[in-house]
């Protein structure tokens, strides 16, 4: 799986090029206004709900002794959980809302790739497409959520801590990939057999997803940047394991 997701980075190569050779950049001017809205509206519920979160997991420690201190590791837990969950919603709501848009710069992407390939495809209106992301990234929210808050619980032991931190990074990371994945996957596969493929192919989710995931750290410019590469970066490995079934590699 290391090597797939070593490829599923280096799939980011030439990704900015491959963008404006293509003319692509306009598809993503609806994509990238719900991105930096949806990125106000979390921030500003992180700045807002950081300090409750922590105010209720501290009502935890009934003693006087120690207050203070698990007081402030309340604070320190309760702003992570709320950045993570910020996080999460926000990954979410930008992929399935954008579907209409991301799924024509993928076919384009085959096209250049492939030439004229619209008799191997399902055909679906805008509106099934944004169905469709709704129901990959709902999914994928509770699936994720369902995972992330045992390993939130791990924050309060120390080392243990450390390891949690980078078992969180890649359950993120493998939820960006899988969805920037479906933009193609929706044009070939049905709903169960998108969500086998990824599976079968998570290496390539996960190396796709750290990208993603690292360009959300980078002040403003990430938000703007995160989509069109990720995507285009996506989108340029899943039709190639599309178009050559000896490519795909299927791991345990």
């Amino acid at each position: 799986m290391i090597k797939n997701i070593v490829l599923g980075i280096k799939e980011y190569t030439g990704a900015f090029a491959l963008i404006s050779d293509l003319k692509l950049w306009k598809y993503f001017i609806v994509p990238i206004l719900i991105s930096i809205l949806t990125a106000i509206l979390i921030g500003v519920e992180v700045y807002v709900l950081y300090d409750n979160v922590g105010g209720v997991i501290a009502k935890l420690w009934i003693w006087d002794w120690g207050k203070e201190g698990f007081t402030a590791i309340s604070n320190f837990v309760g702003g992570i959980i709320v950045l993570v969950i910020g996080l999460i919603l926000y990954k979410h709501i930008i992929m399935a809302f954008s579907a209409p848009f991301m799924s024509p710069v993928s076919e384009k992407i085959e096209h250049h790739f492939y030439g004229d390939t619209k008799h191997l495809h399902r055909k679906t209106s805008n509106t099934e497409q944004l169905i469709r992301g709704i129901r990959i990234n709902v999914r994928n929210l509770f699936r994720e959520l369902l995972i992330t808050f045992p390993i939130l619980l791990l924050k309060f032991i120390p080392i243990v801590n450390i390891f949690s931190t980078i078992l969180l990074f890649i359950v993120q990371a493998y939820y960006a990939g899988f969805g920037n994945m479906d933009y193609t996957l929706e044009r070939h596969l049905n709903y169960k057999e998108s969500i086998n493929f990824v599976r079968k192919n998570k290496g390539f989710a996960i190396g796709n997803g750290i990208v993603f995931m690292l360009f959300l750290l980078i002040p403003v410019i990430g938000i703007i940047i995160v989509l069109p590469l990720s995507v285009t970066a996506a989108s340029k490995k899943t039709v190639k394991l599309m178009h050559n079934k000896h490519e795909i590699v299927y791991e345990k």
